[in-house]
């Protein structure tokens, strides 16, 4: 067959691959990462939490977004139009984009039939892009989402929203230093920014080479300050309800407050996958990481058990004041970060030079 044609078709479907992830990402932080935190906070502080709408409450997410569909959609009139419409836009695109580079399995499978009709297979890869600069494309890419929050904050022309925006952007660049520590470390250690090498590496000794056994200061390091980006409790004060009455989404309402509500799950299923690939060991796990079939099954399992945590968290943590919560960053996260990354540097130099 002409390869102009099997280039197109080839185009084709990695086209429907991103449309399949990214409804259901969409779906998962529309309907079942609302329900799901909603059920543990509520056992986690002795409630029930949704039980009414439909079995066990479980149709509430659908109630939720039917609601959010048919709100008026009221603007200001003395927002930034343009700025103020796009900000909801700008935060949620770049988390999605993420993504891309993440592979939840270690082989590419076959797509049943195209040998016979093409005269040669069509392989499905279980990542989007495979590029050699993973981790520094996730740093970049997934620090733009939070732009949109700052520009949502300004744009409403509301000093509460402003607020909120500052202080997001307090917390980016505070929290981005020792979040790029701990990447450095991974780096470090396996000598390589590709994702998938970086999960490959972890396969060592059985599969259980994971490196939040030969790391567990950056694991650390990278869950704190991933929450911080997220802007989940106890790093919630950008939209802290009891200060700012809603911070940065004071002035959102309808489908434009749905998308900041989804972006910031997206932004915790993101940090839990990447966490999964960089420090979990992604698909690797002793006999049962050896089957191709199972490789995003155990990949899914560890996702779901860190967004267990991260609601877990919520839960757990009280929220910090603004001011320790910057102390927090620049005089623990950030030198124990740095020293970590020279310990890592020094057994590096020593043990692979």
């Amino acid at each position: 067959m002409d390869p102009i044609i099997v280039y197109a078709i080839t185009i084709v479907v990695e086209f429907i691959k991103i449309l399949v992830i990214a409804t259901v990402l969409m779906l998962a932080a529309a309907m079942g990462m609302p329900l799901t935190e909603r059920k543990l906070v509520g056992r986690f502080t002795l409630r029930y939490g949704p039980n009414r709408v439909g079995p066990f409450g479980l149709l509430q997410p659908i109630a939720d977004t039917f609601k959010m569909f048919f709100k008026e959609e009221l603007v200001p009139g003395h927002v930034d139009w343009w700025v103020y419409v796009m900000a909801p836009g700008i935060t949620l695109v770049p988390i999605l984009l993420v993504f891309a580079v993440i592979p939840i399995a270690r082989e590419a499978v076959a797509i049943p039939f195209t040998e016979r009709m093409l005269g040669l297979p069509l392989m499905l890869t279980p990542w989007i892009a495979d590029i050699n600069v993973g981790v520094l494309y996730m740093a970049a890419i997934g620090s733009l989402a939070t732009y949109g929050i700052i520009l949502g904050g300004w744009s409403s022309n509301n000093k509460y929203s402003l607020l909120g925006g500052l202080r997001t952007s307090a917390q980016m660049i505070s929290y981005e230093l020792p979040l790029g520590t701990a990447l450095l470390s991974v780096v470090l250690i396996t000598g390589t920014m590709q994702i998938r090498d970086i999960v490959e590496w972890q396969g060592k000794f059985g599969g259980l080479a994971w490196l939040i056994f030969l790391q567990p200061v950056a694991f650390l390091i990278f869950f704190i300050s991933s929450l911080a980006e997220a802007g989940r409790s106890p790093f919630d004060l950008p939209e802290t309800e009891n200060e700012l009455i809603g911070g940065f989404v004071t002035e959102y309402g309808g489908m434009k407050f749905a998308l900041f509500f989804g972006a910031e799950y997206l932004h915790v299923i993101l940090l839990s996958t990447i966490t999964t690939a960089l420090f979990l060991g992604g698909w690797n796990f002793p006999i049962l990481g050896q089957f191709a079939i199972l490789q995003p099954f155990i990949f899914i399992a560890k996702v779901v058990a860190m967004i267990f945590m991260v609601i877990w968290v919520r839960t757990a943590v009280p929220r910090l004041r603004f001011d320790k919560l910057m102390a927090f960053s620049w005089k623990f996260m950030l030198p124990l970060g740095l020293l970590n990354l020279m310990v890592t540097a020094l057994v590096a130099a020593i043990l692979f030079f």
